[in-house]
């Protein structure tokens, strides 16, 4: 999900307004009701679902749930004037991040969260430049479910395994101004065991997917069979998004090759789990 300068600063201005310190370990953390009010939910039954996910995530992961979810009463006021217990949970970063990876990621606050609470720091360029990877590797996954449906939908149509790569580098043959796939990995220096996709930059795997999904729809609204046919459609789709880039004054093979997103991944694990093992919420309790 794409946000404009404005909208990242205004959320990061929400999310910093509901964090707590516990002053004497000088630990950060957060309750739920007023997370759950920052990513959009209305009603505490539907965002205790999630709260649950998430703990159940923490727990598949082998960390112990209780040092990142902590279950409180809190006392409010009701209309009477009287008040009353309220199940709520200090969270940490680590929870928070959980909890939004399994939010609905279609909603902005939930999108945002992922990011916000995966990086130890809330300066705004680093929540900025985490964004911008975290979309890259949405875009490539992205990528990867329109090429496994076109798999599926040529092999219906007569179209082997082998025809799909050959469909697929002439495809990129048209993209890339008349280098295929193993020149482009030659240019980039990439080995020849490794998808290409993987190293390209976000507007490339967009420019790419935007094709193959073009190539989807009129195979199956034209019923086009055979590897010709769909091979013929597949590089029309290429050259028309190539020209539209070409337009913008944007040539997809002298863009620069983009860090390889398996080592991202393993990066982001990793940093997950930093946050994991290095907050947790103090012995005694902060209501």
């Amino acid at each position: 999900m794409e946000f404009e300068k404005s909208k990242l600063i205004e959320l990061k201005e929400k999310f910093d307004s509901i964090i707590n310190t516990e002053e004497k370990e000088n630990i950060e953390f957060w309750y739920a009701r007023d997370l759950q009010i920052q990513l959009g939910y209305k009603r505490w039954e539907n965002f205790f679902e999630t709260i649950k996910k998430a703990m159940q995530s923490c727990k598949n992961a082998g960390i112990e749930v209780d040092n990142h979810f902590r279950e409180i009463k809190k006392m409010v006021k009701i209309g009477s004037g009287a008040e009353r217990k309220l199940k709520d949970y200090m969270l940490t970063r680590y929870a928070c991040y959980l909890i939004a990876q399994n939010g609905d990621s279609k909603k902005e606050e939930i999108a945002f969260a992922q990011t916000y609470f995966a990086v130890q720091t809330r300066k705004q360029e680093i929540i900025e430049d985490r964004i911008k990877l975290m979309n890259r590797l949405e875009a490539r996954e992205k990528l990867k479910e329109s090429e496994k449906q076109l798999s599926k939908n040529i092999y219906e149509r007569g179209v082997d395994d082998l025809g799909f790569a050959r469909i697929r580098s002439k495809g990129d043959s048209a993209l890339f101004g008349g280098l295929n796939t193993m020149q482009m990995k030659s240019k980039y220096g990439i080995k020849e065991n490794r998808p290409l996709a993987d190293f390209l930059p976000t507007l490339t795997i967009a420019a790419k997917n935007l094709a193959t999904e073009m190539t989807n729809y009129n195979v199956t609204e034209k019923d086009m069979y055979g590897e010709k046919s769909i091979t013929d459609e597949h590089v029309d789709n290429n050259l028309s998004v190539r020209n539209m880039l070409n337009k913008r004054g944007i040539k997809p093979e002298n863009l620069k090759p983009a860090e390889d997103l398996k080592k991202l991944e393993r990066r982001v694990k990793s940093e997950s789990k930093k946050i994991a093992d290095n907050n947790k919420l103090p012995k005694n309790e902060a209501n």
